[in-house]
């Protein structure tokens, strides 16, 4: 009975500090997510595959990923990668680019889970 009771505290307490880690359980499944990306992104900082490395995406202006220009569907993009930015164009990457620009991105990965597109959100403000 005594080691089920410390058990549990230890178990309340480890599931205390998670939540006073903002995104640390989130990011975790964001990871998980983002496998799903990794055929065409990386995220080591200058290694390109078909898409930008997205190392530092949040926060960056769209497509200025050093070394990378194939930027189909971003071009002349004026806005920066925001969490609301990345939300909406996860969810509908052709249907984004073409009301922001009026081009078509290259990208065709859609996240249509909002819980989704949170979660690789947050693993990539790691990143």
């Amino acid at each position: 009975m005594k080691v089920t009771k410390i058990i549990l505290g230890c178990a309340a307490a480890c599931a205390l500090s998670l939540s006073l880690v903002p995104g640390t359980a989130l990011a975790a499944d964001g990871e998980k997510v983002f496998n799903k990306c990794k055929a065409c992104h990386t995220l080591e900082a200058g290694k390109h595959r078909v898409g930008p490395s997205l190392a530092g995406v949040v926060g960056r202006k769209a497509a200025t990923a050093e070394g990378y220009n194939r930027y189909k569907g971003l071009k002349g993009a004026d806005w920066t990668w925001t969490e609301e930015e990345l939300m909406a164009y996860l969810e509908d990457p052709t249907k984004y680019t073409k009301e922001k620009t009026g081009q078509r991105s290259l990208m065709n990965l859609k996240l249509p889970k909002e819980e989704d597109r949170k979660a690789v959100i947050e693993y990539l403000k790691q990143h």
